[in-house]
Formats: C-alpha cells, structure tokens, sequence
C-alpha cells in the first residue's frame, strides 16, 4: 500500500529545494496522517464520523475558547452550527473544532541536528500539553524525519551553507545520536512515535532516498493499526473517552 504522508514527506525533498525555516511544510506531512487513517478502513467509528463530517481537521491548529499552542495537524469534533468545508483530493473535510481528538505534531531534522535537539525535544514534548489543554484525551502522534546523508545544504536567501564535516558535521554524523536522544526524551510523551529516516542532500538534483522504506512502511502501517483501535477505544461513547 501507497501511503500518503510517506509520500508527501518524500515530495518534501524530491527534485525541489528544501526550507527549513518553512513550517508549512510539516503541517502539509502532518495531515495525509488523516487521510492514511481512512484509507486503511481500521475504525469503523472513525470512517463513519469522517463520512459525516461530525469530525473534520482544524488545519488552523486553535479550539475555539482553548489557549494553547498549535500543532501541525489537529482532528476533532467540527463545533456545532458550522460548515465542513470539502477540500478536493482529501477525504478528511476542514473547519472549526471544538476538541481535539488526535493531535499530530512533526519535526524535520536536515542538517546542525545536534545543535536544535534540545530546542526540538522541547517543542515535542511541550506540544502533547497543549494538545490535552482542556478537556479530553486526545491520541498523540509524534512524526520526526532524521536526515542520514553523507552532506547537506541549507539556504538563508541567495546564500548557501553546506556541511563539511569538521565545525558543520555531516548528516550522517550525527543522525544516531539525534534519534537517541529523541526516542529517550520525546518518544515517552506520545502514544505514537515514528522516526522518518531518509537521505537528501538538499542540492541539485535534489535526490531523495528512504534508508530502509520496508522497514519505514512496517512501521507507519503498524501505527495506523494501533491509532485506529485507539480511537475506538477512546471516543467509541460519544466522543467521550472510555475509562
């Protein structure tokens, strides 16, 4: 099976130039997690309410009346009187939420990993805060792509900084520790943690490659499976969490 947020996250780097003071790019990952969801057809609940439009995505990332901060990709209960709006191509409409009942936040990793780890560990785990702020049980899901290529480009403008292996280490350099770390001191605030490890450069022609996608495609199917029980679990009493 073709999944969607593999895709979108390997269209991220394929034959284009990557940014990565660009947030949007995450958020755009983040929500083919939905449509994967009801494509794998594993909650009978979840397909229902998405065919409804009683649960949408609330791609502003705000509850109306919830101070806390945005999150790549939030899905709850569309508040009532308002319109689902359809998007073309997506299954999954749009509109305002009231709660959130899965949260998806994702972090991309390309190049000076070590150098942002600790900024990005926070953000992870302050952002499963801010997903529960209010009332609810939302299932959390945690999406960081680690870069393994041999060397790497960033831009800032017409400039361009290149990895050298010495003062700005290589990708490859760093990758296990940045996942270590990562696995260690954000993966325990998730219900769902999953590690996009690929190879890209970042310079012309812009090639991209999984390290291992077998494993990649196990993995992500698996969390499919589990979010979809979860959900049953969770929200089967309407909307309210089973305990």
């Amino acid at each position: 099976m073709a999944y969607r947020l593999l895709e979108t996250f390997q269209a991220t780097f394929r034959g284009k130039r990557y940014i990565h003071r660009d947030s949007s790019r995450g958020d755009f990952v983040a929500i083919h997690l939905y449509e994967d969801l009801y494509t794998v057809g594993k909650s009978k609940l979840y397909l229902r309410r998405v065919e409804e439009k009683e649960r949408i995505l609330n791609i502003q990332n705000r509850r109306r009346g919830i101070a806390a901060r945005r999150g790549d990709a939030t899905f709850g209960e569309l508040i009532h009187g308002q319109q689902a709006i359809e998007e073309s191509g997506f299954q999954v409409a749009r509109g305002p939420i009231a709660t959130v009942e899965i949260g998806v936040e994702v972090k991309i990793l390309a190049k000076a990993m070590i150098k942002q780890i600790d900024r990005v560990i926070g953000d992870l785990v302050k952002q499963v805060a801010h997903f529960k702020r209010g009332a609810g049980t939302p299932i959390c899901v945690g999406v960081v792509g680690i870069n393994s290529a041999l060397v790497c480009s960033s831009y800032e403008g017409d400039r361009v900084f290149m990895t050298n292996g010495k003062k700005h280490k290589h990708p490859c350099q760093e990758a296990t520790e940045a996942e270590v770390r990562l696995v260690a001191q954000a993966k325990p605030s998730f219900d769902e943690f999953l590690i996009l490890r690929y190879r890209a450069t970042n310079a012309e022609p812009y090639d991209f490659e999984w390290v291992d996608l077998p494993a990649t495609v196990l993995d992500y199917g698996a969390i499919l499976t589990r979010i979809s029980r979860e959900y049953d679990r969770r929200f089967r009493n309407n909307g309210l969490a089973a305990v």
